[in-house]
């Protein structure tokens, strides 16, 4: 799952700027008395913001220096399950969902719930909610998504006289789809016939109205949502095959290989940043998702652009909420290192980097305004990440295993967006393989 899955470039930040290889299991504090804490984590830009952070949190405990690894998403957990195996994991990680419940059952991370007892109410309630297992708080909130969104290339809409703010995907009743035939009118072919055109050519598109893909975090969890469906039941087991469910994904999979309003499954499956890239090139009219990407647009957009809220279904606007965490190694000697580490990340001042620099929403509660502050002084509207984009959720992936069970079934799903298999087919397929991984 994303999480603010951006391919990022694997760098080293050093704070304060010192050559130093993650602090191992036997280290203690260097000749000068200062400790090292290494803290992984994926996202290069959130990265530089917690070096500001951390270089103050150096100068209030100068008998800390904290080392920041970006390792890119797509060999994160690989690595970081490897180092924990072996005992050479960094002192503080970034957790998703996906991963901290085994972590948390192996006795692998700090128990935040009693070590930081009484501050989590700081933090936002969902992320609270989401990280806590067996009665206790496995990490320090660091980012929460908000919402998904739905960013828009401004002429392209307007040409195509597309209100982005209202429209309306419906799996069963034609009639009340305004969605599909908008993304008709935004899709266009080398010759610049759009979709919903005789002679429109599929094969040499131009332009894409939207974004489907196999995209949890972004895509499918919002139209199983939204559609009134479900991803897991209540004891983490898979149910794609529920009705809601599978009409939603049949509607994706309609979207790729039957209207062609979205790439094809041979050019996002391998590529999660495949649309974002073909939306900052001008190839794409409509782009959901997250605050994880807003300052990827920001910064890569050359052309007018906007947000609008998510699309609404059957049901009504459901968005996915996901959380990270900043977890503690609990094998780690530096125990109250770390501690004294999680906590400013924990706190206002500390989060308030994150949050000043547009890098992503923090979910330090207090620390949150800092972010729409930054936004709106840059004249973007990000209403729609909040209540105003609605305030119905599906749950979060949940369970130990879901990382295991999502390593089972992706590729099954990879198959279906593609067209290979049928959808009824396929979700079976993909739901016994992820629950055989889960037992």
């Amino acid at each position: 799952m994303r999480l603010s899955r951006r391919a990022v470039l694997a760098a080293t930040l050093l704070v304060p700027l010192a050559a130093c290889s993650p602090a191992g299991p036997d280290d203690g504090p260097a000749a000068d008395g200062v400790t090292t804490v290494s803290m992984r984590v994926w996202d290069d830009q959130v990265a530089a913001a917690y070096e500001k952070s951390f270089a103050e949190f150096s100068t209030q405990n100068p008998d800390i220096r904290v080392q920041i690894r970006t390792v890119p998403y797509a060999d994160y957990f690989t690595g970081l399950t490897l180092d924990v195996a072996s005992g050479t994991a960094d002192d503080i990680y970034w957790l998703n969902a996906l991963y901290f419940g085994a972590l948390a059952d192996g006795g692998k991370l700090i128990d935040v719930g009693r070590e930081l007892a009484g501050e989590s109410g700081a933090w936002v309630p969902a992320a609270v909610q989401q990280y806590t297992r067996a009665g206790t708080l496995w990490g320090v909130p660091a980012l929460t998504d908000g919402r998904i969104v739905v960013y828009y290339n401004k002429a392209m809409v307007d040409a195509a006289g597309v209100d982005p703010a209202n429209l309306t995907w419906n799996p069963t009743n034609p009639a009340a789809d305004t969605f599909l035939p908008a993304a008709r009118r935004l899709t266009r072919d080398a010759a610049g016939r759009t979709a919903d055109q005789p002679g429109f050519d599929p094969g040499s598109v131009t332009q894409y109205g939207f974004n489907a893909a196999r995209d949890l975090q972004a895509i499918y969890y919002n139209f199983i949502g939204s559609n009134g469906g479900r991803f897991q039941a209540p004891d983490d087991t898979f149910v794609m095959t529920e009705p809601p469910t599978e009409q939603a994904f049949s509607y994706l999979v309609d979207l790729i290989n039957t209207q062609h309003v979205s790439p094809p499954a041979s050019a996002t499956n391998d590529n999660p940043d495949f649309s974002r890239d073909q939306f900052l090139q001008g190839k794409m009219a409509l782009f959901q998702s997250g605050t994880y990407n807003l300052k990827n647009i920001d910064d890569g957009a050359t052309f007018d652009w906007g947000i609008a809220p998510l699309l609404a279904g059957p049901t009504g606007r459901v968005s996915v909420v996901n959380s990270v965490i900043a977890a503690g190694n609990a094998d780690s000697p530096r125990h109250e290192a770390i501690l004294r580490v999680l906590r400013w990340l924990g706190s206002e001042q500390g989060a308030s980097f994150v949050g000043a620099e547009g890098a992503a929403l923090p979910a330090v509660s207090a620390a949150q305004k800092g972010y729409f502050d930054y936004w709106t002084a840059r004249g973007v509207d990000t209403r729609y990440f909040g209540a105003d984009g609605g305030t119905a959720t599906i749950p979060a992936p949940s369970g130990p295993k879901f990382g295991a069970g999502a390593t089972a079934f992706e590729p099954i799903l990879n198959d279906v967006f593609a067209g290979r298999t049928p959808v009824p087919q396929g979700l079976q397929a993909a739901q016994d393989a992820g629950n055989a991984a889960l037992r």
